[in-house]
């Protein structure tokens, strides 16, 4: 594959639709700063997950996996002035620098970030019947992935969008002797996707800065 060629496009196409202004940029360079890896979407897959929270109207949306805030910025610009973005980390150098980007983005009115295991603050959302959401975005640690989409659901409604990044990992969830774990979560999550009767999925994949990947497109029904 031409990776050169995948960049170029992803460029050319930023250049020309693309929303990537000065604070997302800011964001990007805070991460290098504190040393938060650099696994965040794109600036044209952020532009995406954007539109399609515009698409689907979403005024509460659930972010698994923050980073340092680089798509919950995108996604909370889709969000009406009522809305609701809840983005949970792990870490807390991370959600710390999260925050502060948030705030430089004026959308700290908006968005919560929640510390700690997802799994457990998943669950204290059920509890609290925080939901259900409008779209969730799960782009966390792999191995979970599953347990991740079956919190999901819970969380949800008939039409909730939800989308899965890191779904392909460059083609090697094709092989089924792979021992990272990070695609053997994957794989064991597209299986799970695709034996689920609650939903209609599948996967688009991704090139381009990112290299090779994909995203799954869910609608609980």
């Amino acid at each position: 594959m031409d990776t050169s060629l995948f960049e170029s496009v992803d460029q050319y196409i930023g250049n020309l639709l693309g929303d990537e202004d000065a604070v997302l940029k800011g964001t990007l360079k805070s991460m290098k700063d504190a040393g938060i890896p650099g696994i965040n979407v794109s600036a044209n897959q952020g532009k995406f997950l954007q539109l399609l929270a515009k698409l689907c109207n979403a005024k509460k949306i659930l972010e698994i996996g923050t980073l340092g805030g680089y798509s919950t910025i995108w996604l909370a610009r889709a969000l009406p002035a009522d809305g609701q973005l809840i983005t949970l980390e792990l870490e807390q150098a991370y959600a710390d620098v999260a925050r502060q980007n948030i705030i430089k983005a004026g959308l700290d009115p908006v968005v919560d970030i929640k510390v700690g295991r997802a799994m457990d603050s998943l669950a204290a959302l059920d509890a609290e019947d925080s939901g259900p959401f409008d779209m969730i975005f799960i782009d966390a640690d792999k191995p979970p992935y599953t347990e991740y989409f079956e919190w999901a659901l819970k969380l949800s409604r008939p039409g909730t969008l939800i989308v899965a990044d890191n779904v392909i990992r460059e083609g090697k969830v094709l092989d089924d002797n792979c021992d990272d774990e990070r695609v053997s979560g994957v794989q064991r999550f597209n299986k799970a996707l695709a034996d689920n009767k609650q939903v209609t999925a599948t996967i688009i994949q991704t090139v381009g800065t990112k290299e090779h990947d994909g995203m799954a497109i869910v609608v609980v029904k």
